[in-house]
């Protein structure tokens, strides 16, 4: 049984850190692609950030130099540290996984806005943790 697993969500003031952890399960870990994708209320789902296997990185241009992903193949976990983090961060982030190519990660549906049906082409999803930033 396939499962994605996130953690570490919370409140935190503008400025301060959160790190994020998803571990998986069920599936070929060390082979796939991870994405970090969030969702704010009344947004569209984005996708902030992902990792590959082989450490190739992705960010969205919001995030860059705040944000870092990391994995840790011998846990199956991936990580997203989040720092300097804004009001406009406040979302429910998901983690998700792509089996075959890193080019799922950015495969959407630009009607959609909920994750799961907008970014169609990731083969697995976590429920989603939330993370509140004040002002």
């Amino acid at each position: 049984q396939v499962q994605l697993v996130e953690s570490g969500g919370g409140s935190v003031k503008a400025g301060g850190s959160l790190r994020l952890s998803c571990r998986a399960s069920g599936f070929t870990f060390d082979l796939s692609h991870m994405g970090w994708y969030r969702q704010a209320p009344g947004n569209e789902c984005e996708l902030v950030s992902g990792i590959s296997f082989d450490g190739n990185t992705y960010y969205a241009d919001s995030v860059k130099g705040r944000f870092t992903s990391s994995q840790d193949n011998a846990n199956n976990a991936v990580y997203l540290q989040m720092n300097r983090l804004k009001p406009e961060d406040t979302a429910v982030y998901y983690c998700a996984a792509a089996e075959k190519a890193p080019r799922q990660r950015v495969r959407r549906a630009e009607k959609e806005s909920n994750c799961k049906s907008r970014y169609y082409a990731m083969d697995y999803w976590g429920k989603g943790t939330l993370v509140t930033i004040s002002s």
